[in-house]
């Protein structure tokens, strides 16, 4: 084969590899209609009150925590503990009446959260059946547990429920909304509901103890994507991960273009770090005929939004030179996926706020592309995101 042909065919594949991810959220999104949301569809609420354990991570910043507490003790919910683990924090003024609230002081910075998880669960007050992971900036729906509960009661061990936007005061923040939105219908609602596994979002997500300790419990993590990790290990073992989309918590989105970068930073380098996870599922899936890991593992692989994005329409440009043709399926493609990403705002019912700050995508998009410049170093940059809004919800 001539050395022209072998260039031309590696072009072809990679113009596929980037391609279908424009494609695939609406391929997802008509297997989920057709389905009826069969495979979702959770028990009703009530039943036994299972044994929870909440674990409240900390690092440096205590200032949201009496919030974050104040939500979780409003729970209607009786059985369950709150481990706050306040890791190199000033732990003067955490002082709680109620006894639920454990508050725990590290000797030794851990600067990890799974150490942090580790530090609680091997300092429970009592046999848990179940913990969920909280972050500091977190502010729970009062039926929280409640919905958990209900894939629970379903067999699941694994679930992970809706971060919905706690501040939308800043374009930065209704546009990271806006992605969260997106990531929550396709990646969660939408993957769950044919019969694979939601992706798991780093808080707001609960699991049997036991399956947390097997699945990390021999790890010692440190930096950014803990969840990368565990969803990877959860699947890999043949379960599924439920999406309890009625299950509310709300998050507070970046305010700022400073906090944008760092974070989105700590977030690209883990997706460098941990995207090889896809092909170890997708060839067990293969091998097992297990529609769960195959696809999980595809999704698994899709680099973040803004990367494929960029590299989808430096191809429709650059194949205006080469074969224009080409790049008119480049534009249907882009024209598909923003199709998509609306149809998931819309099927959401949207704050307006949102809507009227896609204009700053460009903007948003660039900050990313600074963030990809810093990726190398992300994790030495700082191990938690910098809060600045108040404890309210939008």
């Amino acid at each position: 084969m001539a050395s022209i042909d072998i260039v031309e065919l590696l072009w072809i594949l990679f113009q596929l590899l980037v391609g279908y991810n424009l494609v695939l959220p609406v391929l997802l999104l008509l297997l989920y209609l057709l389905l009826g949301n069969k495979k979702g569809k959770p028990a009703s609420v009530g039943g036994r009150e299972a044994d929870y354990a909440i674990i409240v991570t900390a690092y440096e910043q205590t200032q949201l925590l009496q919030g974050v507490v104040r939500s979780l003790l409003q729970l209607h919910y009786s059985n369950y503990l709150i481990y706050i683990v306040a890791d190199k924090c000033d732990v003067t003024n955490l002082v709680f009446e109620d006894e639920r609230v454990i508050v725990l002081r590290p000797e030794e910075t851990l600067a990890s959260n799974t150490r942090s998880h580790f530090y609680a669960i091997n300092r429970f007050r009592r046999q848990h059946e179940r913990l969920a992971i909280i972050d500091s900036d977190n502010i729970t729906d009062p039926e929280f547990l409640l919905r958990l509960n209900e894939y629970f009661d379903l067999g699941f061990e694994a679930v992970q429920g809706l971060r919905a936007a706690k501040n939308l005061d800043t374009m930065y923040a209704c546009l990271d909304g806006a992605r969260d939105i997106y990531y929550h219908f396709y990646d969660g609602k939408v993957l769950f509901s044919i019969g694979s596994s939601a992706t798991l979002s780093g808080s707001g997500m609960a699991f049997s103890v036991q399956l947390y300790k097997d699945c990390l419990g021999h790890l010692d993590i440190t930096g950014a994507g803990f969840d990368k990790i565990l969803q990877r290990q959860i699947v890999n073992k043949g379960y599924r991960i439920a999406f309890a989309e009625k299950a509310i918590l709300y998050d507070e989105k970046t305010s700022q273009s400073d906090q944008l970068v760092s974070q989105r930073a700590r977030w690209i380098n883990t997706w460098f770090r941990y995207f090889s996870f896809g092909f170890g599922l997708i060839g067990k899936g293969l091998v097992r005929f297990n529609f769960n890991q195959f696809l999980f593992g595809l999704i698994l692989l899709r680099p973040p939004l803004f990367i494929f994005l960029l590299i989808s329409v430096g191809c429709m440009f650059l194949n205006l030179l080469i074969n224009p043709l080409v790049s008119l399926i480049w534009l249907a493609g882009l024209l598909l996926f923003v199709a998509g990403f609306i149809l998931s705002l819309w099927m959401n019912h949207t704050d307006p706020r949102i809507y009227r700050s896609l204009w700053g995508i460009p903007k948003f998009i660039f900050f990313q592309v600074l963030s990809l410049l810093k990726v190398k170093n992300a994790n030495q940059r700082s191990v938690a995101t910098k809060h600045f809004h108040a404890d309210k919800v939008d």
